[in-house]
């Protein structure tokens, strides 16, 4: 009965403890854990799980998150899970700064705006934020061109929603890339064209103006 009683407790807390930590892992020391799984458990608080400071990957997909502050901590991380919880704030993960692969598809992230606070991340190569295989997405991937935004936004991209990009982006992030900089381009001659006609036009009614004064004679 007490074996059923903790399989039972396991499959649904809502709450990281160190007790589940230590009973997932067989490891002692909260610090000793670099693996750790806690997929589908009904998680919500992600409580002590900060503790585990040499934390290399994890895995919380399938839970009830919503806050990812106790991650601020994880320095060392390098594969993060989250698919398939109720995120839309992603600013803890900035301390993440060994982040390579994170997997956000099946959450609440509705605005661009949400991955400014990542860019710091010198070392994402993986970003999946939406999964047809299990029919996870985000609302941001719905409502915007994400993706070429999220290429622009984080250059060293490798792999996007599971579709390996080349270089640094995919073709049409490159096109279009190519096109924003011919604007640009065109956008700065137009620029300094208008400010040399400025410049002429102010010098011709100087000049003009000069012309139209009276002459002065000495007496």
């Amino acid at each position: 009965m007490d074996v059923k009683r903790d399989k039972d407790q396991d499959a649904d807390c809502e709450k990281v403890t160190a007790v589940l930590l230590k009973s997932r892992t067989g490891e002692f020391d909260l610090e000793s854990i670099l693996f750790l799984k806690l997929r589908g458990l009904g998680i919500h608080d992600l409580g002590c799980i900060g503790e585990c400071m040499n934390l290399e990957r994890l895995d919380l997909s399938g839970n009830n998150i919503t806050n990812l502050a106790a991650l601020s901590s994880l320095r060392l991380l390098f594969v993060l899970n989250l698919s398939a919880n109720r995120i839309s704030n992603l600013e803890p993960l900035h301390n993440c700064e060994n982040l390579q692969n994170l997997n956000l598809a099946g959450n609440n992230i509705s605005s661009i705006e949400s991955f400014h606070c990542l860019k710091s991340l010198r070392k994402l190569e993986n970003i999946r934020l939406k999964d047809n295989t299990y029919n996870y997405t985000n609302p941001v991937c719905r409502n915007t061109p994400y993706r070429t935004i999220i290429l622009e936004m984080f250059p060293t991209i490798k792999v996007l929603d599971g579709e390996r990009v080349v270089g640094r982006g995919s073709d049409l992030y490159q096109l279009c890339k190519d096109i924003d900089d011919t604007i640009k381009d065109v956008l700065h001659e137009c620029r300094l064209l208008n400010n040399r006609a400025t410049h002429v036009i102010s010098q011709t009614e100087r000049s003009m103006s000069l012309k139209k004064q009276p002459k002065q004679y000495a007496i």
